[in-house]
């Protein structure tokens, strides 16, 4: 009997990536996706615990959705609610207890035990809480990918060793851990074959990927891009997210010398401040940021780059945030995400002194991101006139329009033929709206 299943996912790509193998591994047992969550007869909160709020968000909707669990109980439909994810992993015992009609609440390394786990539920067992960290690499239990877009993710490295003092991924993903060359090489073949063109690898710390190969050798992220490009039908390789200490000379002689890697990085900064990045245990100042960047756009003069901005740390100063302003200036970013500091019960900084009021964070965040803004203006709007590569990923918003996205991650319209979805076709650029470029097969 074919039964449905809704997930919703907050955060990060490496939640997505979670989901759609949340996806894969019940497939056999009779579940097939579902965009309804009335319908469903599973429903899957993939959670994220990086923002402010995050948990209150999942009890407004566990709340409204309970609703809907006991309309359909009337019926004699039968619903299983799962948490999953971060918020699961650090708040587990406090959901059971606010949400007691939660069926399941587990973690992010524990969710290769879904199958086992909704077999429990069925047979009456009561509600499972599952927060370890198994001995078990999960990735080894993960059932082998379905379907895929054009662009699909593929995680390749997983947890954090690195322990910013504002940060619970240490806490909710463990330590870092990564793939062997020969199970990403695997799974990647996988995705090509189901037709994906663009990998985009994914990891909390990606550019600290450590994995062996056939050899048992120790191989680094330069490495494993060059085994994937080797994939024929593979066309454009990516990756995200990195930490300026990993960001070695092999990587970043990877972008000048490896065609299929993209000329993009995300590489997250948070401040430009030396004296907030030591209070943020990030290990790096300032300027030791900008001379990777100088060595990145020596080996790629046209990267694009992309970064993270946390604003109103605590005891961040106006010449603080000055700094952070002078190093955006400096640097010139294609686009970036910028937030304002939230206190993440556990981390360090959660009790430091000095806290920053909302509406001075506000006030900052709103400066911040009006110069990004500039910039990714200025960025897109030297694009026009520009032809370069599309690799067009569905239909356009628009009739008659298909989209897709350059090699510096800019959403691209073209009015063109849908034949043309799964290709790198040559686009002249010729205008740009708010989010997006507009061009001309040529």
């Amino acid at each position: 009997m074919t039964k449905k299943v809704f997930i919703k996912t907050w955060g990060c790509q490496m939640n997505a990536y979670d989901s759609d193998k949340m996806s894969d591994i019940i497939a056999p047992l009779g579940y097939s996706a579902t965009n309804k969550m009335s319908e469903a007869d599973l429903v899957i909160f993939n959670t994220c615990h990086i923002r402010e709020k995050a948990t209150e968000k999942l009890f407004s909707e566990l709340g409204r959705f309970h609703k809907n669990q006991l309309e359909r109980a009337k019926r004699g439909e039968k619903t299983l609610i799962a948490v999953a994810g971060c918020v699961a992993q650090a708040i587990g015992p406090e959901i059971q207890r606010r949400a007691p009609y939660v069926d399941m609440v587990f973690g992010p390394q524990t969710y290769q035990y879904l199958p086992e786990m909704i077999a429990r539920i069925s047979r009456g067992n009561g509600s499972i809480l599952n927060t370890e960290f198994p001995e078990e690499i999960k990735f080894d239990r993960l059932a082998e990918t379905s379907s895929s877009g054009i662009s699909a993710f593929l995680a390749i490295q997983e947890g954090c060793d690195k322990f910013c003092s504002y940060c619970v991924v240490p806490y909710t993903r463990g330590t870092e851990y990564s793939r062997s060359i020969s199970a990403i090489a695997k799974e990647a073949n996988r995705l090509v074959e189901l037709g994906a063109r663009e990998i985009t690898l994914l990891g909390q710390n990606v550019n600290a990927y450590h994995g062996e190969d056939e050899s048992g050798n120790i191989r680094g992220l330069d490495y494993l891009i060059s085994r994937l490009s080797e994939i024929i039908d593979l066309k454009r390789i990516c990756y995200m997210t990195s930490h300026p200490n990993d960001m070695t000379d092999e990587i970043i002689l990877a972008h000048k010398n490896n065609p299929k890697l993209m000329p993009f990085l995300h590489l997250p900064v948070q401040s430009g401040a030396d004296r907030i990045l030591a209070t943020m245990n990030r290990k790096h100042s300032a300027d030791d940021y900008r001379k990777i960047i100088d060595k990145l756009r020596a080996a790629r003069p046209d990267i694009a780059l992309s970064s993270d901005f946390i604003v109103g740390f605590p005891g961040e100063t106006t010449f603080d945030f000055k700094a952070t302003l002078r190093l955006i200036s400096d640097v010139g970013f294609a686009q970036a995400y910028s937030f304002k500091y939230s206190r993440r019960p556990g981390t360090p900084a959660s009790a430091m002194s000095r806290q920053i009021g909302e509406e001075l964070k506000e006030e900052r965040l709103q400066e911040l991101q009006a110069l990004i803004r500039q910039q990714q203006d200025a960025f897109n709007h030297s694009s026009v006139g520009k032809t370069m590569p599309v690799l067009f990923e569905n239909k356009g918003r628009n009739g008659g329009q298909i989209r897709g996205r350059t090699p510096y991650m800019q959403s691209a319209h073209a009015k063109a033929s849908p034949d043309l979805i799964g290709q790198e076709v040559m686009v002249k650029i010729t205008a740009t709206k708010t989010n997006s470029l507009e061009g001309e097969v040529v």
